[in-house]
Formats: structure tokens, C-alpha cells, sequence
């Protein structure tokens, strides 16, 4: 088989690397002033690709301005100077050089003028919006930005900078593979592509996104996994004459219906809570409930499909069929308990997503 080319996303806190309060408050108005250009900036390019997108449509101009937006170079007809993409970084470049590294603004240019370029037909034919960008917008950072990348003493950590500003990694308990993932691109074993700096509550984190490729020559064509999905038993994994069970009934279906009961018993009961500081006091209960049955689900979720690929990997199953599944989600639609609790789309996506991390090829049936 040949290799094949994934990218992933990884989230990771970022601390300040400084114990100065004056360093540390310059630092979070640099990255909010970032964040408002890119908002800004977002906003412009999608306006100038518009712009260039229905000029030839203007009948109302006469017949010699009515040519082609290309390059003059490239083209005779062209009445542009430069490339198309370029036209917008130079609209960016008048606007904004000098108050943020022109570096995150032409990852931003790229990244906006890529994603409008593949919405352009839905957009002309009316079936899509133009995007419209809002102040939260992520701030892009591309893989050269990343200097003075150092792992500390103790090794707990990792300090970098972005263009002047010090970080350090914050990976907490680290559950999942984000330290893994963040040293196999220091070794050169991932690449670190154009990743992005968002907040969230107060915090900074980067979205790291990584690019690898993977050889499943340890996959057999010959061989087949077949998945049950169901609410009774969320995984059963058949290959060959080797059969697995993943999760059941009272881990799963009964955990699920407790925490919605103990939701509802909130809401009954946040009636007579105290309202001394209004709302937020009266339903404080309930809204700690708000995300546990999703996280809980979602946790759950992730650790059978990691299991059913690793079964898989271990028998070197090459395909993995998912048996009936088209007939068992025409029939949750049609029964509202089980549209309520099994959460088929969720655990489908986790497992195709794995899947092809690994190489495996999924078909449903």
C-alpha cells in the first residue's frame, strides 16, 4: 500500500514565560490587538474576493473594463499586476503592515482565499452565504513563526516564541497524545503546519496542527472486521472466528439515563434555591450539569473506537465494515428513545476517523 497523508489538530495550553505582571498584561493586549486585525483583515479579503468575483457581472460598465481579473503577465486580457492572490495581500499589506508580523497575515490570506475558492460555486449559485468572520477569530501562526523552541530541565515543558512573544507548554495530565504528538514533530517524525492561537475562558491555547503520513503494510486485504453498533451493547467486533464485546448495557445506556435523571431532578428542585444573586445562584446545580452527559458520551466514545481499531491493527484487518448500520438508523429516527440515546453519528465519525488515521478502510452497509 502506499502512503498515505493525514493531518491532525491538537490543543494545548500556552503559559506566558514570564513572572512579570508588565510582561504578562503586554502580551495579552498584543494578542487581543492581533486577534482584532485578523478579524479586520478576515473581513476585508472576503470583501475584495467578492468584489473581483462580480465585477465582470457589472453591466453597467463599459466594455473595455470588462476583461479578465489575471495577471497582465500571465495573460493579455488580465488587467491585474499581480496574481489574484496576491491582490489581497497587498490590499493587507497597505492596511495593516507595521501593527502585526506580516507572516500571520498571509497565513490568514491563504487559509480565507483556499476555503473561499471552494465555496465560490455554492456562493455564485446561491446556495451558500459569504463567511463572515467575528472578533473571536483564531490567530494563524505558520510553522516558521515557531523560534527558540527549548525543552526545560525537568522536561515538563517546552518554551517557544512567536514573533517576540515567550510561551511555554502547559500539558496538565495529558490523557490523551498531545506532548507525544508535539515531540515527534521537534524529531521530524510529524510536521508542524500553520497552526493558530485562540482563547477560551481566560486561557490561551494554540491549535497545533501536525501533518504525517502512514504505511499500513501491516494491513491484510484479505482480512475483514465487521461492527455492530447498538444501545444495548455499543460495540461488537467480529473478525474471522474472534468475536469482542465493547462497553455494555450498565456502563453505558444506564450511566447516560442516570445523568439526565439527576439533570431533571436539578431543574425540579432549582425552584426553591435561594435567588439572592439572581439566576446564575438559582441554577447553579442545574448548570453543572449542563455538559456532563456530553462529555461523558464523548469520552466513553473515544475509548471504543480507539478499542475496535486496535483490534483491527492487532488482526490486520485492512476493511472494516459497519453491518446493518443504514436499517438501525432508519429505525432510530422513527423511535424517540433510541434518537435520544444512542448517539450513532458521533460514534461513526470517531471510528472513521481513527480508521483512517491507521489506513483501515471503512464501508457501511
Amino acid at each position: 500500500m502506499s502512503q498515505e497523508k493525514h493531518v491532525i489538530t491538537r490543543k494545548i495550553q500556552l503559559l506566558i514565560d514570564s513572572d512579570n505582571k508588565e510582561i504578562k498584561n503586554a502580551v495579552w493586549e498584543t494578542l487581543r490587538l492581533w486577534r482584532f486585525i485578523c478579524f479586520k483583515a478576515a473581513n476585508l479579503i472576503v470583501s475584495q474576493f467578492h468584489l473581483q468575483e462580480q465585477l465582470k457581472d457589472m453591466l453597467y460598465l463599459v466594455d473595455g473594463i470588462k476583461v479578465k481579473l489575471a495577471n497582465m503577465v500571465q495573460d493579455e486580457a488580465g488587467i491585474l499586476n499581480t496574481s489574484s492572490l496576491n491582490t489581497t495581500y497587498q490590499v493587507l499589506s497597505r492596511n495593516f503592515k507595521g501593527e502585526i508580523p506580516m507572516a500571520i497575515l498571509s497565513a490568514l490570506n491563504t487559509d480565507i482565499r483556499a476555503r473561499l475558492g471552494h465555496e465560490r460555486i455554492a456562493v455564485l449559485k446561491g446556495e451558500k452565504s459569504l463567511r463572515n468572520y467575528k472578533r473571536t477569530i483564531p490567530i494563524p501562526f505558520p510553522a516558521t513563526s515557531f523560534a527558540n523552541i527549548n525543552r526545560s530541565d525537568n522536561r515538563k515543558y517546552y518554551t517557544f516564541s512567536l514573533h517576540g512573544l515567550n510561551f511555554r507548554t502547559f500539558f496538565g495530565k495529558d490523557f490523551g497524545d498531545n506532548r507525544i504528538t508535539w515531540e515527534k514533530a521537534l524529531e521530524g517524525e510529524y510536521k508542524l503546519c500553520t497552526s493558530s492561537v485562540v482563547f477560551d475562558k481566560g486561557k490561551i491555547f494554540l491549535l497545533a496542527v501536525y501533518q504525517f503520513s502512514t504505511d499500513p503494510a501491516y494491513l491484510k486485504k484479505e482480512i475483514v472486521a465487521e461492527i455492530s453498533l447498538s444501545v444495548e451493547i455499543p460495540m461488537i467486533v467480529t473478525i474471522g472466528k474472534a468475536r469482542y464485546e465493547i462497553g455494555n448495557k450498565e456502563e453505558f445506556l444506564h450511566r447516560r439515563l442516570a445523568i439526565q435523571q439527576a439533570r431533571r431532578r436539578c431543574q425540579m428542585g432549582s425552584k426553591f434555591n435561594k435567588s439572592q444573586h439572581g439566576r446564575k445562584r438559582k441554577l447553579s446545580a442545574t448548570i453543572n450539569y449542563s455538559d456532563k452527559e456530553k462529555n461523558y458520551i464523548n469520552t466513553k466514545f473515544h475509548s471504543y473506537s480507539r478499542a475496535a481499531i486496535n483490534l483491527c491493527i492487532k488482526h490486520g484487518a485492512a476493511t472494516l465494515v459497519l453491518v446493518n448500520q443504514t436499517v438501525k438508523e432508519g429505525t432510530a429516527k422513527e423511535d424517540q428513545f433510541l434518537l435520544r440515546n444512542w448517539s450513532y453519528y458521533n460514534l461513526k465519525q470517531k471510528i472513521e476517523y481513527k480508521a483512517s488515521l491507521a489506513g483501515i478502510t471503512v464501508i457501511v452497509e
